[in-house]
C-alpha cells in the first residue's frame, strides 16, 4: 500500500512539470491566478525576459536601419549639391552661346541660384525696367527730357545692332535722352541681342575713360568722330532721378572731377533698356485683323501702354527703326522749341528721286511719309501713335480683300485728314536725309558730319553690308587704342 501510494504521486509531479512546460511554450494569456503550483511561478519571470529581449532586438534593428537610411539620403544630397553647383572650364571660345541657351540644371534646391561665368566684369545682373516689366541694361545717371524708341524687327542681324548702338554713343545724344529698344515677338530675341548691348554700354565707359585719362575731349570733325565734353556737366545743381529701375541708385558710374578752377564736374548718361512686344501688348491686338503682324505694325499696338505710363516723365519722344536709320548727332533739336502737340515729319523719295512737300491737294501719289523716324512733342506723340492703332485696324477691314496696305500709306492717309487729329501740329519737313552712299565716299566724309540721320539700305544689299564694313573702319581709325573697342 504504501508503495502505491508513492507511485501516484511521482506521476503527478511529472504531469506538473509538463504543465508548466506548457505554459512556458504555448500561454495563451489564460489567468495566471488560477495556478497556484511552484513550478509555474518560477516559469513566469522567464517569459517576460524573453519578450523583453525580442523587443530590445527589434527596436535596435529597426533604430539601425532608420540611422542607415539618414545617412544615405545626406550622402545623397550632398552629391545632388555638389553637381548642381559645379560650374564648367572658364575657357570659353563662343561667350555669346552661352547667353543663347537656357541656364543648366540648377538640382532640387531652388534656393541655391546658379551663377553663370560673367563675361564682362562690369556687366550687372538684369534687372526689371519699369513696373515689373523690360530690361534696364543700363541705368542712367539722371532723369532725361528726351525718349528714344527703338524697334528692332526679327530679322535685324548683331552686326547692324552694334553698329546702329555704336553710333549712337558717339553722337551724344545719349547723354540727353533715354534709349528704349522694343523688341519683336520671339521670345528669344532680347536675349539674343543681350550681349550686343551690353558689349556696346561698356565700351562707351571705356571710351570716356580713354578721353579722361589722355585729358582729350574730342572733336566732330568727322562724320563719326566723339566728343567727350557732351557727357560732363558742370556745376553742383540737383537733378531728378531716372525712372527706370530700382529708387535709391545712381548710374553704373558717378566718376566726378574737379577742374583748374575748382569747379566740379558730373559724368552724365542716359538709360538703356529694352521691353518685349508680349510684355506691352500681351493679347496682340491686331493678331484679328491681320493675317500676319509684322514688328512695323505691332508697334502702335505696344507704344499706348508704354507712352501712357511715362507721358509725365518726358518732353520729346522719337520713335525709330533701328534697321533703316543711324543718328550722327542729335535730331532732337529741331522739335525742343516746339510745342508738346507738335509732330515733325520727313517724307519720302518719290520716284524722280526729289522730296515733295505734303498740302491739302490729296491727287499728289508720291507724297507719303516716312514711318520709320517720326518725332516731336510727348502729347503729339502719344495722340499720333492712339490714333495710328484705330487706323490699322480700319484700313486692314477695308482692305482685308485686297492688296495690303503699307504703313506709310496708313500714316499718309492719317496725316491728310484734318479732322482726325486735328489737335496735332504737324511739321513737315524737306530735309534730305543722307544715304548710305554718302559714307563709302570718303570725299564727302567731312560733308556728311553735317547730317544727323543716315539712311541705311536693305539688308540684303551689297550697299548695306559695304555701310557696316566702312563705318566700323572709320570708327576703328578714330581711336587710336584697340582696348576701346574690342574687334577693331
Amino acid at each position: 500500500m504504501g508503495s502505491a501510494a508513492v507511485k501516484p504521486g511521482a506521476n503527478t509531479s511529472k504531469e506538473s512539470k509538463g504543465m508548466s512546460l506548457l505554459l512556458v511554450f504555448f500561454h495563451g494569456g489564460g489567468d495566471q491566478n488560477k495556478i497556484t503550483t511552484n513550478s509555474s511561478t518560477t516559469t513566469t519571470t522567464p517569459t517576460r525576459f524573453i519578450k523583453r529581449t525580442t523587443s530590445s532586438t527589434l527596436l535596435s534593428s529597426k533604430a539601425q536601419s532608420t540611422i542607415s537610411i539618414c545617412l544615405l539620403l545626406v550622402f545623397l544630397t550632398l552629391l545632388l549639391f555638389t553637381l548642381s553647383t559645379f560650374e564648367p572650364s572658364p575657357t570659353i571660345k563662343n561667350p555669346r552661346r552661352i547667353l543663347s541657351q537656357p541656364p543648366p540644371f540648377k538640382g532640387f534646391f531652388p534656393m541655391w541660384e546658379y551663377k553663370p561665368l560673367k563675361q564682362r566684369p562690369t556687366v550687372s545682373p538684369p534687372s526689371f525696367a519699369l513696373q515689373r516689366m523690360g530690361t534696364l541694361y543700363r541705368r542712367g545717371t539722371k532723369a532725361m527730357n528726351d525718349l528714344i524708341v527703338s524697334h528692332v524687327a526679327e530679322d535685324l542681324s548683331d552686326d547692324e545692332l552694334r553698329l546702329f548702338l555704336r553710333v549712337l554713343h558717339r553722337s551724344g545724344i545719349t547723354s540727353k535722352a533715354d534709349i528704349v529698344f522694343l523688341f519683336g515677338s520671339s521670345p528669344f530675341l532680347s536675349s539674343r541681342f543681350s550681349f550686343v548691348i551690353h558689349e556696346e554700354n561698356e565700351s562707351f565707359l571705356r571710351l570716356i575713360e580713354h578721353y579722361k585719362e589722355s585729358n582729350n575731349k574730342g572733336s566732330r570733325d568727322s562724320v563719326f568722330g566723339f566728343d567727350s565734353t557732351q557727357f560732363w556737366k558742370s556745376g553742383k545743381k540737383d537733378v531728378g532721378e531716372t525712372i527706370w529701375g530700382k529708387k535709391g541708385g545712381r548710374g553704373n558710374s558717378s566718376t566726378n572731377s574737379t577742374g583748374a578752377e575748382g569747379e566740379s564736374t558730373r559724368l552724365t548718361y542716359g538709360s538703356v533698356l529694352g521691353f518685349d512686344a508680349n510684355e506691352l501688348d500681351p493679347e496682340n491686338s491686331l493678331a484679328g485683323f491681320l493675317d500676319h503682324v509684322s514688328m512695323s505694325f505691332r508697334r502702335w499696338a505696344c507704344y499706348p501702354m508704354l507712352l501712357g505710363r511715362i507721358r509725365r516723365n518726358f518732353k520729346h519722344i522719337m520713335l525709330l527703326d533701328v534697321k533703316s536709320f543711324l543718328l550722327l548727332s542729335d535730331p532732337l533739336g529741331r522739335v525742343r522749341n516746339r510745342i508738346p502737340e507738335s509732330v515733325y515729319l520727313f517724307t519720302k523719295e518719290s520716284s524722280s528721286g526729289k522730296h515733295v512737300k505734303r498740302n491739302s491737294d490729296k491727287t499728289q501719289p508720291h507724297s507719303q511719309i516716312n514711318s520709320a523716324i517720326l518725332m516731336g512733342g510727348a502729347r503729339g506723340i502719344r495722340r499720333l501713335a492712339n490714333a495710328m492703332l484705330t487706323e490699322i485696324v480700319r484700313a486692314s477691314m477695308q482692305h482685308k480683300k485686297k492688296d495690303p496696305i503699307s504703313e506709310s500709306e496708313i500714316l499718309s492717309q492719317l496725316v491728310s485728314n484734318e479732322h482726325v487729329l486735328k489737335n496735332v501740329d504737324w511739321i513737315t519737313s524737306t530735309e534730305t536725309i543722307q544715304k548710305a552712299s554718302s559714307l563709302t565716299d570718303s570725299r564727302s566724309n567731312s560733308a556728311a558730319a553735317n547730317y544727323s540721320i543716315i539712311q541705311r539700305g536693305n539688308s540684303n544689299s551689297n550697299s548695306n553690308r559695304d555701310l557696316n564694313s566702312i563705318s566700323m573702319q572709320l570708327i576703328c581709325l578714330c581711336e587710336t587704342y584697340s582696348y576701346v573697342y574690342r574687334d577693331c
